[in-house]
């Protein structure tokens, strides 16, 4: 099992050959220590046209370190994020159990602050208007901001005033300036996004009214080291945050900390409950107890990162044996679905289609295109019924009971369903 020394080593053997460390995005201090090296991998979430198979397709680091001094886990930018996000292939409204969580978020915010139609409800990182159309349908009025312009037009189409830009302080500052200062901001499943933080943080602060609720949802590290969840690691993911750091940033650009809330999304997400420091929200009982629950798991020092790798080696190896027999056993094996997360697994595995013949996605944007890497073809979900293979490997594990209602059928011809992550199961 690896130490915190031993990575520290291995880090230290490179700026031996005079490799400068690389610098925390939030403090500046150098990043001296390794979580996990995941080899090289494309972009996630850059699908390929056919025409694209044949053409040289770039690899990045997954090279994830932690900062020994607000401990932010972190990669490096190796893409601009106007090379990521100006034309996105993730659609939220294909989840219906994401769906479902924005309506109940929708309800949970317009009941708890009171909202009404003098309201203001700002979504940093609008998607497709998943969550604003909950809102709209009260008659709250909404302003989603999206760099992903043709995502942002499946929103705009649906009646979500939606602004086409990367959020930061210059945009909040010029939504300040224009009135348009909010009673809640979400900034939901985007902080990971940003590589700037301290600019996209600072935004927040800017467009947030004086007694505005700042939400803030984010996978928690927590149950991403302790539940072997590695396959959220991407590229177009910069950060991964502790709940003790999460705060530490936001206080840095005057924003409190008053709740919190453990979420079963994506894995184990936390949503933060923020507002301006002078802001009379009453700070809850659940900021000490996860901050301390936190404290004793160790996430303020270097040890949980000490046995991550481990366990993302043994995923590796149980899913490649698993896919082998059964290859050598003549049985099929397909996919389902086209995350970003699946990539870094396939990737990460050398998994093509030698071993999964192809998946398929609900999102006819993706359908007909190939994964970035591996190459396997992504096609609509009745291939499924056509081909019946005798696996379904679910590569959005975070949907499972979800996605193993929509095949249910698959059970007539005694399809068996596979997971990886957090350990391989077969049912």
């Amino acid at each position: 099992m690896p130490s915190p020394e031993t990575t520290l080593t291995a880090d230290s053997a490179a700026l031996d050959h005079g490799a400068p460390p690389p610098e925390c995005r939030f403090c500046r201090a150098p990043l001296r220590h390794t979580v996990i090296d995941l080899g090289m991998s494309p972009l996630c979430e850059s699908y390929l046209r056919p025409e694209q198979l044949d053409a040289m397709e770039p690899f990045y680091p997954l090279h994830v370190r932690v900062c020994e001094e607000c401990f932010l886990v972190q990669l490096q930018e190796y893409v601009p994020p106007d090379e990521i996000f100006t034309e996105y292939a993730y659609f939220s409204s294909y989840s219906e159990s994401w769906v479902r969580h924005a309506l109940t978020y929708a309800d949970a915010m317009i009941e708890r602050f009171g909202l009404t139609d003098d309201s203001l409800v700002v979504e940093v990182a609008s998607n497709d208007g998943y969550l604003l159309q909950h809102f709209v349908a009260r008659g709250v009025p909404v302003l989603g901001i999206e760099p992903a312009e043709n995502v942002a037009r499946d929103a705009t189409e649906r009646g979500i005033p939606t602004r086409v830009e990367f959020f930061g302080r210059e945009l909040g500052q010029r939504l300040a300036e224009e009135g348009r200062r909010a009673d809640v901001v979400a900034a939901n499943n985007v902080l990971a996004q940003v590589p700037d933080l301290n600019d996209f943080v600072g935004g927040l602060a800017l467009v947030l009214a004086d007694e505005g609720v700042l939400t803030v949802e984010f996978p928690h590290l927590m149950r991403l080291i302790d539940e072997n969840q590695f396959d959220t690691i991407y590229h177009e993911h910069f950060s991964y945050f502790s709940f003790r750091t999460a705060c530490e940033i936001l206080a840095a650009h005057g924003l409190r900390v008053f709740d919190v809330e453990e979420l079963a999304s994506h894995g184990g997400s936390l949503r933060l409950y923020a507002c301006l420091e002078a802001s009379s929200h009453a700070t809850t009982d659940r900021i000490e107890e996860l901050g301390k629950r936190e404290d004793a798991a160790g996430y303020r020092t270097l040890e949980p990162y000490a046995s991550f790798r481990e366990g993302v080696e043994e995923t590796k190896r149980a899913l490649l044996d698993f896919l082998i027999r059964a290859k050598r056993d003549g049985r099929s094996v397909a996919g389902y679905g086209a995350p970003g997360k699946g990539n870094t697994l396939l990737n990460y595995c050398g998994i093509r289609t030698d071993l999964v013949d192809f998946t398929v996605d609900r999102n006819p944007y993706k359908q007909g295109l190939f994964l970035p890497g591996t190459h396997i073809p992504i096609l609509e979900p009745e291939a499924l019924a056509r081909s019946r293979p005798d696996y379904i490997l679910i590569l959005p594990w975070n949907l499972r009971s979800e996605i193993a209602n929509q095949l249910e059928y698959a059970r007539k011809w005694d399809a068996r369903f596979v997971v990886a992550i957090p350990g391989l199961e077969v049912e």
